[in-house]
């Protein structure tokens, strides 16, 4: 029982140490905690390219979907770390199931019967120079109109084609 208690007492004290999460560039997405004296942690000075590969729908209709989550993630990373968000370089093509995550409100709340939790976060990615496009592919085989998406998406041709583009110009590909 003693070696419990002594156990319980350390995870306690060291999880008390760790500071909270912080979400300044997009609020909706997972928050960053800074993590003293980390190996690679965000610098001033570095650029940071990446194409998120949007394929996967959320759990729930109410929750962001996760290549968004994880580019918002990203950008709280680097802002908490104060590196100027200039230096993120990143954009996101749909298709898949994840299309139904960037529907316009109005539909989105017919086809879910809740608001459009991913809105918020595209509108405030956007203004910090994130780049968001939608198979055009995937659209046409599934019959969606591109007026019923958000209008910060622009249609793409097709997104495997987005992805080798900007793998060509050295952006890292990270698929959610």
């Amino acid at each position: 029982m003693k070696t419990f208690i002594i156990l319980i007492s350390t995870i306690t004290l060291a999880t008390a140490q760790w500071l909270l999460p912080k979400a300044p560039a997009v609020s909706g997405a997972d928050g960053y905690v800074e993590i003293p004296n980390a190996a690679l942690a965000p610098t001033k000075n570095s650029t940071y390219r990446a194409i998120f590969d949007a394929t996967r729908p959320t759990g729930k209709p109410t929750e962001l979907l996760p290549a968004l989550n994880m580019a918002g993630s990203e950008l709280n990373a680097l802002a908490t770390a104060k590196v100027p968000l200039a230096n993120a370089k990143f954009a996101v093509v749909f298709h898949g199931p994840a299309v139904d995550g960037i529907l316009d409100e109005a539909h989105y709340k017919a086809k879910f019967s809740t608001s459009n939790p991913n809105l918020k976060a595209i509108a405030e990615m956007r203004r910090q120079g994130v780049e968001f496009f939608v198979c055009g592919q995937y659209l046409a085989a599934e019959k969606i109109e591109p007026k019923t998406l958000v209008p910060e998406v622009r249609v793409a041709a097709d997104a495997l084609l987005v992805l080798i583009h900007y793998q060509n110009d050295g952006y890292a590909l990270l698929s959610f």
